[in-house]
């Protein structure tokens, strides 16, 4: 900087004594206050270039990175630790950009036949008559769509925020896939995120997060396992992690009351399920071991209120007598081609709402605990493509009444294949069987009779769950991340 100020000013100098070269020749003091003068008029311009250039946009202000924007937003891998592969993204230098915008976008077609009308156990979907009738139901639709942005705030805090349009899951209640309750969009996820991996293991988030619960992962390219949908959590809350090579430990703090997803404390004496105190809490703990053939990952959670609390009648987002844990056991197998999966999650205490004291019927169930396992594989094969096809098969179940009683058990079983031409797209199909039909939601009774003139009196004390149900489809779908 200061060669290239004095050469300017040489330039400058020689310029105002070409000029006067013709009236006098100066003297070595005049030309030494020439040359000062002119350094100073150099340094001013050279300070407002600086200063102009400083305030002018960045070609690395904002960004896409669609590899990471998939990983971030997939629904079936790191289901829960999403704050571990940003903050990997970020060390690794795959969020080079201050603000990294994405998406991504679910298109789906499937067929299902199922043996009793309008009880279709799949649950990639709401299974409603407000969204399946009759035996046989056909789609093609799309199943979900998401926005998210990703901001580098320092080298140490991070800023995530996520939109998600899904029609087919959405919670609107007496509403189809096309009407307006059930096509909106809402915040699914927003923290901040304080951690550098580059300078230290240590990490914490503070938002709407998922639950450090469980591994909720599935080997399947679409279909969730039953794991994730009876125990995977969504909740305001502060979360604290480690991670080193092999070692993963996490805390997170609970918002109380009901939360978006399998969580529930009571709050309050009159045992109210206004979030307005924070009085749950989930830990988790993994650790992957390295071995000759591949990797081996064990992990174990314990979460103090999930959403089995509830007494009869069961409804989601309904206060709690009392808080219900639950404790997970996972792990995870890989060496390339073959993965496996396993996890077993068991809520510690019996669900009270899985006792019907209103239908003579059932006196003879007891509330039970909900227990859900999971067991899968898949290989990727080399069929001469440019890239391997991953084939899959996952068997999961959860256990959710007495044995004999209608919301006893639902499971399900996936065959899956998928194929990644690149690290943002996968294309995929699913033969999927479900057995039951056991809708959370009032599944030992109690819903509302629609001829009824006050809908939120519960009138119909006979269960509609069915244990007898069986559900068959097909699925044809494509994810792809921006």
């Amino acid at each position: 900087m200061q060669f290239r100020i004095s050469a300017l000013a040489s330039l400058v100098l020689m310029g105002s004594v070409s000029a006067n070269a013709a009236a006098e020749t100066p003297t070595n003091q005049e030309l030494f206050e020439l040359y000062n003068a002119a350094l100073e008029k150099i340094s001013a311009l050279e300070s407002k270039v600086v200063e102009n250039t400083e305030k002018a946009p960045s070609l690395d202000l904002v960004g896409s990175n669609g590899a990471y924007n998939f990983k971030v937003l997939d629904h079936s891998r790191d289901t829960n630790t999403k704050q571990l592969v940003q903050l990997q993204a970020l060390r690794d230098g795959d969020l080079k950009q201050k603000l990294t915008l994405g998406g991504q976008v679910t298109a789906l077609v499937n067929y299902q036949k199922s043996n009793i009308d309008t009880k279709f156990g799949w649950l990639m979907r709401h299974p409603t008559s407000s969204n399946q009738i009759g035996k046989t139901v056909s789609e093609a639709v799309i199943h979900s769509s998401n926005l998210n942005l990703t901001a580098r705030l320092t080298d140490n805090l991070t800023a995530y925020a996520e939109l998600l349009y899904n029609p087919e899951q959405n919670f609107a209640s007496g509403s189809t896939i096309t009407g307006l309750p059930r096509n909106n969009i809402s915040m699914r996820r927003a923290y901040l995120l304080y951690g550098n991996l580059a300078e230290s293991n240590v990490y914490a988030s503070l938002g709407k997060m998922d639950i450090p619960f469980g591994l909720n992962d599935t080997v399947s390219p679409f279909t969730n396992s039953t794991n994730w949908h009876s125990f995977a959590g969504l909740a305001y809350g502060g979360l604290l992690g480690y991670s080193s090579d092999n070692l993963h430990l996490r805390a997170m703090a609970i918002q109380g009351g009901a939360q978006f997803r399998n969580a529930n404390t009571p709050v309050g004496g009159s045992n109210s399920a206004v979030p307005s105190l924070l009085n749950n809490f989930a830990v988790d703990a993994n650790y992957t071991f390295a071995l000759d053939s591949g990797s081996l990952l064990a992990g174990a959670s314990y979460q103090y209120g999930t959403a089995y609390c509830q007494e009869y009648v069961v409804k989601h987002f309904r206060a709690c007598e009392d808080n219900v844990d639950a404790a997970s056991v996972y792990s995870r197998y890989e060496n390339g081609r073959l993965t496996l999966l396993s996890e077993f999650a068991e809520t510690l205490k019996v669900w009270p709402g899985t006792a019907n004291p209103n239908f003579p019927a059932y006196a003879g169930f007891e509330a039970v605990k909900n227990f859900t396992w999971t067991v899968g594989g898949s290989y990727s094969y080399d069929f001469g493509l440019e890239k391997d096809v991953d084939l899959s098969i996952e068997f999961s179940e959860y256990i959710a009444g007495d044995t004999g009683a209608p919301w006893e058990k639902q499971d399900q079983l996936v065959l899956g294949a998928s194929y990644m031409p690149n690290s943002n797209v996968k294309y995929f199909v699913e033969i999927v069987e479900a057995n039951g039909w056991v809708p959370l939601n009032f599944l030992s009774g109690g819903h509302m009779d629609p001829n009824n003139e006050n809908p939120f009196v519960p009138t119909l004390h006979e269960s509609w769950s069915e244990a007898d149900s069986k559900t068959s489809l097909i699925a044809f779908g494509v994810q792809a991340a921006f």
